[in-house]
């Protein structure tokens, strides 16, 4: 997988639950941390058996085994936090706040989708939650991520930018374009890497060079850091240390969190052409984040085995129902595929231009 880098500033994977950002947490709140990880785990398990059904056009990128980075990361939101990311967008989406029956009806391509049918899988949107996406271009959303944090810095307001992408997003020109304004600026943005390990179907030892990804920082004088995607209090832990700089003091850096994807890169990827079907099953028996966090809490004395089942049932129902609103609701109409395209267009009262601007 990763070149795993170190570095000083890193929290330790032992001893995370007690940072205090985490020790501070309620029974109540962790328990709302694991229902929303299963949560994002059933509605991708259900998206995927829709995609089998050819209920689902086009691509479907699945967050399956990634569920503590986004999770983790989005619960130390405050109100002027902002999120965006790149196309595997399901998880933060839900992580944010945003209601899956929207979601799954966007999957379906239906007009009660969150973006009406007309983004897909890649294309969630949620501005009142401060979510911008959902980006289908590696690592366009970077350069907009840093727009994010421009704006909180122009407003005077004390909040942050958190700009995820993938590990092959690294080596984009666009991104290393960030980094130096990120820098040169002071802007309060937060790049966050979550390396799966693979690049579609390349693995990162043949992708990037050097010791480690969010190291190269360093070449723009940004702090950086790395953790453990599948412990869900240790993103927390380091999440939280950068997050609070980036709004106390404007200063930007890079997080890598190293995680995995037990699904191909989409579902049309056929994954057993470039790792093995035990370097899967491996991960998935020592460093499933839904259960390493599911034993922590049994530990603390926090979940119980009838309470893992509600929890799990619920999950499953709440995934279903979103299906069978998607299946429900209607497609958009033929005239629909003019419509949020220009702001004219939609306001023909307050059009200033001329000419057309659609052509058949």
């Amino acid at each position: 997988m990763s070149k795993k880098s170190t570095n000083t500033a890193d929290v330790a994977s032992s001893g995370s639950e007690k940072a205090p950002i985490n020790a501070q947490l309620s029974p109540d709140a962790k328990i709302e941390l694991y229902r929303q990880m299963v949560r994002i785990r059933r509605f991708e398990e259900r998206s995927l058996r829709a995609y089998q059904a050819k209920k689902i056009g086009g691509f479907l990128h699945l967050y399956i085994g990634q569920e503590a980075v986004c999770v983790g990361s989005c619960s130390l939101m405050g109100k002027d936090d902002h999120v965006i990311t790149a196309y595997r967008d399901h998880g933060h989406a839900m992580a944010v706040g945003m209601d899956t029956k929207p979601l799954m009806a966007e999957l379906y391509g239906k007009a009660t989708g969150c973006s009406k049918g007309k983004g897909g899988s890649m294309h969630y949107f949620a501005p009142d939650k401060n979510y911008w996406g959902g980006h289908g271009i590696v690592g366009g959303q970077i350069p907009l991520g840093a727009g994010l944090a421009y704006a909180l810095k122009y407003k005077g307001l004390k909040g942050c930018a958190l700009a995820f992408m993938g590990d092959g997003a690294v080596n984009q020109g666009a991104v290393h374009e960030a980094y130096n304004l990120a820098a040169l600026w002071n802007l309060p943005v937060i790049f966050v890497i979550e390396n799966n390990g693979y690049s579609m179907g390349t693995s990162q030892e043949r992708s990037s060079a050097g010791p480690g990804l969010a190291q190269r920082a360093e070449a723009y004088g940004m702090a950086w850091g790395t953790c453990f995607g599948h412990d869900l209090y240790e993103v927390r832990a380091t999440m939280d240390k950068f997050m609070t700089r980036a709004r106390e003091e404007s200063k930007p850096a890079v997080v890598e969190i190293d995680t995995y994807r037990y699904r191909g890169h989409s579902v049309a990827d056929p994954d057993k052409t470039y790792r093995t079907r035990e370097e899967v099953e491996e991960y998935r028996k020592t460093k499933d984040p839904i259960n390493l966090f599911q034993e922590k809490l049994k530990s603390e004395k926090v979940l119980t085995d009838d309470l893992i089942e509600k929890i799990d049932a619920e999950a499953r129902a709440e995934a279903d129902l979103a299906a069978e609103f998607a299946e429900a609701s209607p497609f958009p109409t033929p005239d629909d595929i003019q419509t949020d395209v220009y702001w004219e267009a939609d306001n023909a009262d307050k059009r200033a231009s001329k000419g057309r601007l659609f052509f058949d």
